[in-house]
Parts: structure tokens; sequence; C-alpha cells
């Protein structure tokens, strides 16, 4: 985003904003994260620890879950960068 046409006070507000989308962002995919992996491995309530299964499973749902979210950002950037370079030589 460029900043340049706006006033230093004007520039900071902006960062501001931006940083609080992002951590808003991230709070939100940590959550869903949190909740997904917790319904789909967590099933035995007898015991405050976990079973190695369900350890085990928690483990992958969060790897799968940060590989999809890795995979989606970089096709989003990719389509961005696509969607930026025909707008140029248009």
């Amino acid at each position: 985003m460029d900043f340049s046409q706006m006033n230093p006070a004007e520039q900071a507000h902006m960062t501001r904003v931006i940083e609080r989308k992002q951590m808003q962002d991230f709070m939100r995919m940590y959550s869903n994260l949190v909740e997904r992996c917790f319904n789909a491995c967590c099933n035995d309530f007898t015991s405050k620890a976990l079973s190695s299964k369900e350890e085990q499973c928690v483990l992958n749902c969060t790897d799968k879950f940060l590989k999809h979210s890795e995979r989606v950002g970089a096709r989003f950037a990719e389509h961005n960068a696509e969607m930026m370079n025909s707008a140029v030589q248009k």
C-alpha cells in the first residue's frame, strides 16, 4: 500500500489500523485452528492429559491446517500478482 501521499500522522494511523487488522486475522486463524483440532482430536475427558493418540492427532491436525493456510496464502499472492500484471499490461 502506498502511503506516500499521506502526512506522517495519517501514515502512522494507517500503519496501526493495518497492524490491528493483521492481529485480528491471526487471532481468528489461531482460534479456528484450536477449535477444529480440539473437536477432531479430543474425545476422552476422563484424564487431564492427552492420550498419545490424541496428541498425534493434534500434531497432524495443526500441521495440515498450517500447510493449508500457507498454500492458500501463496495461491492468493500468485493470483494477486497475475491480476496486477494484467492491469499493468492494459
